[in-house]
């Protein structure tokens, strides 16, 4: 069934641009204008985003980041497309990821609304101003600011502890009035986990500046929701992993329409990344069951530095590799 919804969504999302996009309709003549003019055949780029792609997503299952935070640096650092398109397809790589995950989630109990939901109205807000932010600065500097983001991000997999069950011995003002709570069955023991959430102002306030990260380099937010809502605010990693799921389906929508909005959404990108993303979630999925985490972990880690390093070099006209 989520195989089924998702490659529904897909199909939805890629009519949807079909229709807005006059270039796409009118076929390769007016698609190969929006690709470097280097000789080569139109179709080699959606073939290798394809490839590339699919790869990512059975990574990004494996690692447990969200697509876009993998697409972005290395689809920006290694093919020759403009930021903004990078951008404006990652925005809808983890969109699609999200929307087709959501339902579950919420069925299952895991993700919670009265968690979200503020959440979802600071970061949705901030994501629109993240996003026009980034549509009005130079290229090179938001190139710079992508490669340090990345590495950051690298340094917080390094450190970054898991807490199962964040221990909270009372609930904060706040979080009582908004009703932030709940109970959800561990199904690995049985056991009923009646949660709640702490430092609720302090935790809000974080996300504005992941809201505004989230719309300028469009990674998704899903690498800095979980620490946050995990060990920051005290909510078990599951409630936490898929609240933050469910939080890209309102986040990256409110951004993906400023970059649609101004024209830096092309199918001949997002139609192949899309379904290259969700075919390799897939298959991601099933080999999760049978790889090393150590293995997997070392590994994203080692293409973001390797990402991360390249958007830097790039966005300060230094060409390392």
């Amino acid at each position: 069934m989520d195989c089924f919804r998702g490659l529904k969504i897909i199909f939805l999302i890629i009519t949807f641009l079909m229709r807005m996009d006059p270039a796409f309709a009118a076929g390769p003549e007016t698609t190969m204008d929006l690709v470097p003019n280097d000789g080569t055949e139109w179709w080699v780029w959606p073939l290798a985003l394809f490839v590339i792609t699919f790869v990512m997503g059975i990574l990004a299952v494996l690692g447990g980041v969200g697509g876009g935070v993998l697409y972005v640096p290395i689809i920006s650092g290694f093919f020759p497309f403009h930021l903004d398109f990078v951008r404006g397809a990652g925005l809808l790589v983890a969109l699609t990821g999200a929307l087709a995950a959501g339902p579950g989630l919420l069925k299952a109990n895991l993700a919670s609304l009265r968690l979200a939901m503020p959440v979802a109205l600071i970061a949705s807000s901030c994501a629109i101003i993240g996003a026009m932010i980034g549509l009005a600065l130079p290229t090179n500097i938001v190139q710079t600011l992508l490669g340090v983001t990345i590495l950051g991000i690298v340094v917080i997999m390094l450190t970054a502890k898991k807490a199962e069950f964040p221990e909270v011995e009372k609930a904060d003002a706040l979080s009582s009035a908004l009703r932030i709570c709940g109970v959800y069955t561990e199904a690995s023991t049985g056991q009923k986990i009646d949660w709640k959430i702490h430092r609720t102002p302090l935790g809000l306030s974080l996300f504005v500046i992941i809201g505004i990260m989230a719309g300028m380099f469009g990674l998704g937010a899903g690498w800095a929701n979980v620490p946050v809502l995990n060990l920051l605010m005290g909510a078990p990693l599951k409630i936490s992993v898929a609240t933050s799921k469910f939080l890209l389906s309102i986040t990256d929508t409110s951004a993906a329409w400023i970059y649609l909005n101004k024209g830096c959404v092309i199918p001949m990108m997002v139609v192949p990344s899309l379904v290259g993303i969700m075919l390799g979630s897939f298959v991601g999925v099933r080999v999760l069951k049978i790889a090393k985490p150590t293995f997997i972990r070392w590994t994203v880690i080692g293409i973001l530095t390797f990402a991360g390093i390249k958007a830097l070099t790039k966005g300060l006209g230094i060409e390392l590799f």
